[in-house]
């Protein structure tokens, strides 16, 4: 995958103090750099960014985020959630995504990377010690890819060893990319789960040109395998078209043709979902997806989505093909209803504790 560079970087008058800044501007020699006031750089959850002329990909900004770094999954509201945490670090992609919900939620284009990681790490530390005898779960990859800025950023070298030390805390590292090389060496003592976002050969080639293929996320999570990392798949969003089964069944075979089935901590399910206005967003964006002309309904949460005939078809073929090839790796849906559960796993579920203690086992691996 070809690595970003940006044309030009906007360091927050604050962050000059922070070694992360440092870092991240001896590993992009050559650019412009411009530094900003704090008053001219908004910070919401939804606007993280500087002014219109500069919001684009290619502007990078280096700043200090003053709020609470660590949230619930916004899963939560869901029937069954795996209680998820998530902590960002940093705000938007540039691997472009067609149907990433991110050009519809984040108000600005250009990336962000926070340099205040110390206070990231220390309220991390504060709440997990506050319940020691709860095992918590955090990933990175809600407002940006875990790792495809990880080779200008680092954050990956000081996540890793940081989560080693927690007896209660998993990091879930959840990536398109292969970016994996800071990975290699860390002192990691099985705290760390490496994630692909996988999808059909179709629609990596079509929807997510810019990310590596297929081929090339598997060889990096084969690699990440024999660092002694366990790895996890998450087929979301799973895109329903004509040759949808052969395609995606082709994929679970190549996933466990591919690595270890013993070192996947697990595998999770969820169908194409987004907000009705992210429409408009493609067509304009991406004038050749085919992803704004399927037929959708509004469902959970007021996204469009597939009818849920559909969805059931699809999680429990998608289920079977990968009990097929392990029976003991937990599976997972994403967003979904108690009865889209239970009509594809054949069981009632009752509440989210059963998903919950599955995947914390997962972590501390496989009973």
């Amino acid at each position: 995958m070809d690595p970003y560079v940006p044309e030009r970087i906007l360091v927050q008058e604050e962050s000059w103090q922070d070694d992360i800044t440092s870092g991240i501007l001896e590993r992009l020699p050559g650019i412009e750099i411009r530094t900003v006031k704090s008053s001219d750089i908004r910070c919401t959850e939804q606007s993280v960014g500087i002014e219109a002329p500069l919001q684009d990909r290619n502007t990078l900004i280096l700043m200090r985020y003053p709020g609470n770094f660590l949230k619930r999954c916004q899963g939560s509201g869901a029937d069954i959630c795996c209680n998820y945490y998530i902590v960002s670090c940093v705000w938007n992609c540039h691997l472009e995504c067609t149907y990433c919900v991110l050009q519809s939620y984040l108000s600005g284009g250009a990336l962000v990377a926070c340099t205040n990681f110390d206070d990231l790490l220390k309220e991390v530390e504060r709440t997990l010690k506050r319940s020691p005898q709860k095992i918590f779960r955090i990933g990175t990859g809600e407002l940006s890819d875990s790792l495809a800025l990880d080779p200008i950023t680092g954050f990956s070298r000081r996540l890793v060893p940081f989560f080693a030390g927690l007896p209660n805390g998993y990091l879930e590292l959840k990536t398109k990319s292969d970016c994996i090389a800071n990975l290699e060496g860390l002192d990691h003592r099985g705290h760390t789960v490496v994630s692909w976002s996988v999808n059909s050969k179709r629609v990596c080639f079509s929807e997510e040109y810019k990310s590596p293929p297929l081929k090339e996320r598997l060889e990096a999570a084969l690699q990440c395998q024999k660092w002694g990392y366990k790895v996890g798949f998450h087929f979301d969003p799973i895109i329903h078209y004509a040759d949808w089964e052969s395609e995606y069944r082709e994929t679970v075979r190549d996933i466990f043709r591919s690595v270890d089935p013993a070192g996947v901590a697990w595998i999770s399910l969820g169908a194409l979902r987004f907000p009705p206005h992210l429409i408009d967003v493609v067509k304009r964006r991406f004038p050749g997806s085919k992803i704004p002309y399927g037929e959708f309904v509004p469902g959970h949460h007021g996204k469009l989505r597939y009818f849920r005939p559909i969805r059931e078809e699809i999680y429990g073929k998608m289920v079977s093909w990968i009990r097929k090839e392990d029976l003991q790796v937990p599976v997972y849906l994403c967003m979904e209803s108690f009865t889209v559960w239970e009509r594809c796993f054949g069981r009632q579920f009752c509440d989210a504790s059963v998903l919950c203690e599955q995947l914390d086992k997962a972590v501390l691996g496989r009973q």
